[in-house]
């Protein structure tokens, strides 16, 4: 898999949780742990989409 690949792939992660974190939080009985584990999870992925995009293969 290519690093632009990738990238994109981790992009639609990222924007999946940040749906899925918006969906749970509209609930009035939202699952304050299930919350926390989605936004880490969608912190953990934008960290990778950071380091990933500014890694010399994909600067051209």
């Amino acid at each position: 898999m290519s690093i632009e690949s990738h990238l994109a792939e981790l992009k639609r992660k990222h924007l999946a949780l940040k749906q899925e974190i918006e969906n749970e939080l509209r609930h009035a009985n939202a699952n304050d742990m299930r919350v926390v584990e989605l936004k880490r999870r969608k912190l953990h992925i934008k960290d990778e989409i950071t380091r990933l995009g500014s890694s010399p293969e994909t600067l051209h």
